[in-house]
């Protein structure tokens, strides 16, 4: 009897915020999955039939397939922005830095989800146009050197990419290297272990979960990305997140926005099952 009401009390715990889950993420999901089987949007008196040719149209089209490839390379691009930046970044934070300003240094590292994105986007613009502030850097150096434009160009939409989800993977890994015991590490260098090498066999393997996790916090929203696209990348900013958002904003085709993001729903649990088993290697171990 007590574990009968031990399990409805932790169920009535839970039902809310599963229910929430349900009716927020899932029931959304579910309807633009129908959709994606229409051949209109049932809106306005519409009578929509049946169709799979929103999907064959993807497999059809080279130009969709080619977009895709390219957001998949930009989430590869901005991951790895992301790591050369964040790993350090959090490795200084978890290891070498005192408590208080450790907690002032964390703080500014959460200072972007503090303002809008819009906001923040916008301010690259006025950092990479030509009389930016990059551009004025690089003027004060070399007078001679010609404008510096990295407005409206691939590596535009990966440095606000970046500057966007970086906060995910210094989070994570600084969590990851927190928790590294000190007594590992002291008994590493009483046995003669230099820096590097204990870096290299315990701080890295053990930081290991933490930098897939920020890996894939940041990999899958940055491939269907399409604000940063659309306002730093100009012509050079066309991905399938800003043809996603196409067909919902501008053209009205629902029904085709919808495969498509279903298209891309299942290209990334494609990958999150490939490396699963590596997943559960590393969790393991």
């Amino acid at each position: 009897m007590r574990d009968g009401r031990h399990r409805l009390l932790i169920g009535g715990m839970i039902a809310p915020a599963y229910g929430w889950l349900a009716f927020t993420v899932f029931l959304p999901l579910a309807v633009m999955l129908y959709f994606s089987f229409l051949t209109e949007a049932p809106f306005g008196g519409r009578e929509p039939a049946a169709t799979l040719a929103h999907y064959a149209a993807f497999f059809e089209r080279p130009f969709y397939r080619f977009l895709t490839w390219r957001s998949l390379k930009l989430g590869l691009h901005v991951v790895l922005g992301c790591v050369l930046v964040g790993y350090p970044a959090a490795l200084v934070l978890a290891r070498w830095v005192p408590g208080r300003w450790r907690e002032a240094l964390a703080l500014l590292v959460m200072l972007p989800f503090w303002s809008n994105s819009l906001v923040r986007v916008y301010s690259w613009t006025m950092v990479l146009q030509a009389g930016g502030l990059v551009d004025r850097a690089v003027r004060a150096f070399f007078p001679d050197a010609p404008p510096v434009e990295l407005l409206f160009t691939y590596p535009a939409v990966v440095i606000g990419l970046i500057h966007s989800y970086l906060p995910y993977m210094v989070l994570t890994l600084y969590v990851s290297l927190q928790s590294i015991d000190e007594p590992l590490l002291e008994a590493a260098r009483s046995l003669g272990a230099g820096s590097f090498t204990t870096f290299r066999r315990i701080v890295f393997p053990l930081s290991l979960p933490g930098l897939v996790a920020g890996v894939v916090l940041v990999y899958i929203p940055v491939i269907g990305s399409f604000m940063e696209p659309r306002l730093l990348g100009g012509r050079a900013g066309t991905f399938i997140g800003t043809v996603i958002e196409d067909q919902f904003v501008q053209v009205f085709n629902w029904p085709f926005g919808a495969a498509l993001s279903f298209v891309l729903l299942f290209i990334v649990l494609a990958i999150a099952l490939a490396f699963a088993p590596l997943l559960r290697r590393m969790a393991a171990g």
